[in-house]
């Protein structure tokens, strides 16, 4: 058997990305992020059904994946995918 080098901090940086992919509503988060490009927590709440403070929780947690990013607009934040790995999770998921 051949001896496979493991770089351990690629494979941590790819873990952060599954674990924050693996919920439900961050799953639809993303998704819906790459369908519009980018869209606010008003947005994404409404589609959603869900609590702005719970909206919020999940982009927080995708935004310290490294997953997503947000740009100010005035007074609202408009998030969009930045993560070419999250990208084709969510492509091969959901072809």
């Amino acid at each position: 058997m051949q001896d496979i080098e493991v770089d351990s901090e690629l494979l941590c940086s790819k873990a952060k990305i599954l674990k924050a992919l693996s919920h439900p509503a961050r799953l639809c988060i993303v998704k819906r992020l790459l369908k519009v490009d980018s869209c606010n927590v008003s947005d994404l709440q409404t589609c959603m059904e869900m609590p702005q403070s719970t909206v919020s929780q999940h982009l927080a947690k995708l935004r310290n994946a490294g997953i997503i990013s947000g740009e100010r607009n005035g007074v609202e934040i408009n998030y969009s995918v930045v993560s070419d790995d999250a990208q084709g999770i969510i492509n091969v998921l959901f072809e």
